[in-house]
């Protein structure tokens, strides 16, 4: 299709060229795309409304992205119009496919603003977009009438204005405020060598702490050896094939092995369990720590 190129240049010659649709082409090339898939009349609606995808595209350019990519993401968001326009409804496609394209080009840059993820609801995607304009608007209107806003006044304006949660003005100013910066960058000039990523608290498990987790775990072996050992042959078979293989037993299995009823099993398991609980507790009260 006409959306794959490898310059925003040819993409844009190839917009330019393309033809101008009326009202009545264009609804029969809908029509065909959603009645009977051509995809030729896919090709021919995606192409003659590239130029307004580039035109939307354009606009996105202060946010740093390359203008080949946003074209990119303008012309995913065409085709997504197209295959999701609904021709009955009586609006004409370049009115439907402004919303779409333009949901697509937001989202991708938010996607590539930070490696810190900026914001995916409604009201961060508003805020991320409209943030720093409203706020110049505000501290213009404000200096016009001789005020002097703090900043808590200003966040709290811009939320009203936005429509938006304070605290969600706080945050994107917090991430509209900073850029990335690689861990391994040097703290300061004083503190040559030391890298961010010194700083990072390990939340591993400290020598100690496995230690005592060993410990702890041989411990309760030795514990569950012995309880296992005042049970008979065949309450410890139960034990195990139910509780201690990686697949439990089902009692039903159990009992046909054995010869009993499912019943009959699982007052055996109930006897035996009793059984170890008593000698657990025998041996020490510190076992019931261990289980909880």
């Amino acid at each position: 299709m006409a959306l794959d190129t490898n310059s925003d240049q040819s993409m844009s010659r190839i917009a330019m060229k393309a033809e101008l649709l009326d009202a009545e082409t264009e609804l029969q090339l809908a029509y065909a795309w959603r009645d009977h898939r051509d995809e030729e009349a896919l090709h021919r609606l995606v192409t003659a409304y590239m130029r307004l995808a580039i035109s939307m595209a354009a606009k996105f350019k202060r946010y740093g992205a390359p203008m080949n990519d946003l074209i990119q993401e303008a012309g995913l968001g065409l085709m997504k119009a197209a295959d999701k326009f609904d021709p009955d409804r009586g609006v004409r496609f370049s009115t439907y496919a402004v919303w779409w394209i333009k949901a697509s080009i937001q989202d991708y840059v938010m996607r590539n603003w930070s490696m810190v993820r900026t914001g995916s609801t409604s009201s961060q995607k508003t805020l991320f977009f409209n943030m720093r304009r409203v706020q110049a608007r505000l501290e213009r209107e404000a200096s016009a009438r001789g005020e002097d806003l703090d900043g808590y006044q200003l966040r709290q304006m811009i939320a009203t204005e936005v429509g938006v949660p304070l605290h969600d003005v706080e945050m994107m100013e917090g991430r509209l405020s900073g850029s990335d910066f690689s861990l391994n960058a040097t703290q300061s000039a004083e503190d040559e060598g030391r890298e961010w990523m010194d700083t990072i608290e390990d939340e591993g498990s400290q020598a100690s702490e496995m230690v005592e987790q060993d410990h702890d775990m041989a411990q309760l072996r030795e514990w569950l050896v012995a309880a296992m050992g005042v049970l008979n042959e065949r309450e410890r078979y139960i034990v195990k094939e139910r509780k201690l293989r990686e697949e439990a037993r089902t009692l039903e299995s159990l009992g046909n092995e054995l010869g009993l009823s499912k019943e009959r099993v699982r007052q055996l398991e109930a006897a035996a369990f009793g059984k170890m609980r008593k000698s657990l507790q025998s041996q020490s009260g510190e076992v019931m720590a261990l289980l909880a």
